[in-house]
């Protein structure tokens, strides 16, 4: 059984919300963090590369002068961030963060998935029957990880056998599922895909 699963709603209506509203505090507390300068240096690396664009805002370099320059270029960042999200790009540098956020966010318990109430049952259920669960999705395995692993169910990891996402194919490909199907060992005769998405929309 192959659970096709869109989290388009969840990462508009709740994720992005959650970066911008937070981007400043999670630099604020992380900004010594190697993880978190490198997260910064990937996005002036990206801010040079937009110097060209209408409205690009800058990064400038850090050179050491005390905590009005910090809280300055820490500034710089957070608009840098929220320009780009207003235009829905979808950088590396910009990702990067945001994954780093949303993996703080749910660890701290900030957030949590939402799933229809009949999901978890059912699943349990197909699984008590012998049958295995895969969740395919546009959002990256360790995106549906965190998802499933901090839900308001709890973690729920153990009701899915694997996951998948767009690096086997996009879900409106039909090669995609056939690629699936062969990795999991399975004809295609005895799977069930249940989606929200269809081709025409």
């Amino acid at each position: 059984l192959i659970l096709v699963f869109s989290f388009c709603a969840f990462i508009q209506d709740i994720l992005f919300p959650y970066i911008k509203e937070n981007v400043k505090g999670y630099l604020e507390t992380h900004w010594e963090e190697e993880e978190c300068q490198q997260d910064v240096s990937l996005l002036r690396k990206q801010a040079e590369e937009d110097s060209h664009l209408d409205g690009a805002v800058p990064i400038p370099a850090a050179s050491g002068d005390g905590a009005d320059e910090l809280e300055q270029l820490i500034q710089a960042v957070v608009d840098n961030v929220c320009w780009q999200m207003s235009l829905d790009r979808k950088t590396t540098a910009l990702k990067q963060l945001q994954g780093h956020m949303w993996r703080a966010a749910f660890k701290a318990g900030h957030v949590k998935a939402e799933f229809f109430e009949d999901v978890v049952p059912a699943v349990r259920k197909w699984r008590e029957a012998g049958m295995k669960v895969y969740i395919y999705s546009s959002g990256s395995v360790e995106a549906q990880k965190l998802l499933f692993g901090h839900s308001t169910e709890g973690d729920i990891l153990e009701l899915v056998d694997g996951h998948f996402d767009t690096n086997i194919g996009h879900k409106v490909e039909s090669e995609s599922y056939r690629k699936i199907a062969n990795s999991i060992g399975c004809s295609t005769n005895n799977i069930l895909f249940l989606t929200d998405v269809t081709l025409g929309e």
